[in-house]
């Protein structure tokens, strides 16, 4: 078996050189790309193109709250680490916080959950909801996207051989109501089955903005915007009289492959509830 090139930079301006001279594949934590890549019990995991090992970089690390109300995070930045950090919305913190065991929190990394594009990522799913951006960089500069732009389909991303993602930047975000749930084989270190956020939020009596995402629903992230634009402007007692025509709308989003039905119909009921919990006033905050 052919050996594989290893780097291990020591500068992100090194690595970016690296990357466009090799198109060596970025590992930092490796909890995706080693089990992507493994051949067997005893056996090294195999890579078709050279590796180069991030862990180090430590321009890439770290939560940053910005002056407007966004906060960035570092690609390199552990699950761990978001879901401890107050700073981070809430729908990041849950979805970080119920990622695998302990031990997977402590070494997978943002940058490497959405980088690997798996329609059960646990990360991707609250940040397209809440229109995050990432960024990517190279040695030509930099270029920011909306993540759902993003990612193309299950493994596919608007990656360059020449890039490495730096960054996911969270708009400020302020909900009357926000609601997160994961389904899984088993409560606790479990790979989604299927997972929902939802938000809305009211001024004025109004709703002025709804939202919902679904993960491990299709190739991507599922997000029925045109679904959502339906609740705009409504009272929120007024959501029960249009919630079967939304649901009905919302069934077109989930992909006709991999247990449509069983996904379509736990979505409907998760945002079911959440409509209802809405409409009935229920006290601000969290619908658990």
């Amino acid at each position: 078996m052919a050996e594989v090139k290893c780097y291990i930079p020591k500068t992100l301006e090194e690595a970016l050189a690296i990357r466009k001279a090799t198109g060596a594949i970025p590992l930092a934590g490796g909890t995706d790309l080693m089990v992507q890549h493994y051949e067997g019990s005893g056996l090294s995991p195999v890579f078709k193109k050279p590796i180069m090992i991030i862990t180090n970089l430590c321009e890439l690390k770290g939560i940053k709250k910005m002056e407007d109300g966004s906060v960035e995070i570092g690609a390199l930045t552990v699950s761990r680490e978001i879901a401890e950090c107050e700073d981070v919305h809430y729908l990041v913190r849950s979805a970080a916080s119920r990622m695998g065991a302990i031990s997977l929190r402590n070494s997978a990394t943002i940058g490497g959950n959405i980088g690997n594009a798996s329609p059960k990522g646990d990360l991707p799913q609250p940040l397209i909801l809440l229109d995050a951006e990432v960024e990517l960089i190279s040695l030509e500069g930099s270029r920011r996207m909306l993540l759902d732009d993003f990612i193309k389909g299950a493994k596919k991303t608007e990656l360059r051989e020449d890039e490495i993602i730096s960054k996911v930047i969270i708009p400020p975000a302020d909900f009357t109501y926000i609601f997160y749930r994961k389904i899984g084989t088993r409560r606790a270190n479990a790979i989604s089955k299927l997972s929902l956020s939802a938000a809305c939020k009211v001024k004025d009596g109004k709703i002025v903005d709804f939202r919902a995402s679904s993960g491990a629903a299709g190739p991507k992230v599922a997000r029925g915007k045109d679904a959502e634009r339906m609740l705009i402007g409504l009272a929120p007692e007024e959501l029960k009289s249009r919630k079967e025509e939304f649901l009905d709308a919302w069934n077109g989003v989930i992909s006709p492959h991999a247990m449509p039905e069983w996904r379509r119909n736990s979505t409907r009921r998760m945002l079911d509830y959440f409509i209802d919990a809405v409409a009935s006033g229920s006290p601000e905050g969290i619908i658990e």
